[in-house]
């Protein structure tokens, strides 16, 4: 008698946790495939061949980009890939770099309402929260995604799923 009474509050409870942990995924995320991560700190810009530039303005093909946002307005990013300089001076580590004046190479995305966004100082702006590959792991809601995407040029990992930037997580540079 007593393990039926306990399995009849461990099993809703069991699958009500379920519910709720499948409900703080992004949409699709269980069909989303797992993308390679490229070099943090790659020194060329990353190419994706399958995309036409001479046409306009249009989404990344599915994966992750190391780049930044250039502008955002109405729910749609633009963004660019960039790439780490060292830089010969010796002041700094390096720095990164979108594409030269001229290039046409952007992207425009919408920005999914529950895209995850993983900062690299805290969801203020104040504390480093970047882990060994300086990579954000601090979780921030979407509203402070976008004033730091309206704000400008904050290097970062865009994955791009269906068209649409699903994750974006910081990149911390001193």
């Amino acid at each position: 008698m007593k393990l039926t009474t306990s399995l009849r509050v461990v099993v809703p409870a069991a699958a009500a946790a379920a519910l709720l942990s499948a409900a703080a995924l992004p949409a699709d995320a269980a069909a989303m495939p797992k993308f390679a991560n490229p070099k943090v700190f790659g020194t060329s810009f990353q190419s994706d061949p399958h995309h036409d530039f001479t046409k306009h303005i249009s989404p990344r093909h599915d994966g992750i980009l190391r780049g930044w946002v250039t502008y955002y307005r109405s729910g749609v990013a633009e963004y660019e890939p960039i790439k780490w300089v060292k830089d010969k001076t010796g002041h700094t580590e390096g720095y990164f770099e979108g594409p030269p004046e001229g290039d046409v190479t952007a992207y425009a995305s919408p920005v999914a309402k529950n895209v995850v966004f993983y900062s690299a100082t805290g969801c203020k702006g104040t504390t480093v929260t970047a882990k060994n590959d300086s990579l954000g792991s601090k979780r921030c809601s979407r509203n402070v995604l976008l004033s730091r995407m309206k704000a400008g040029h904050r290097p970062a990992l865009i994955t791009v799923y269906r068209g649409t930037i699903v994750k974006v997580q910081e990149i911390y540079t001193p």
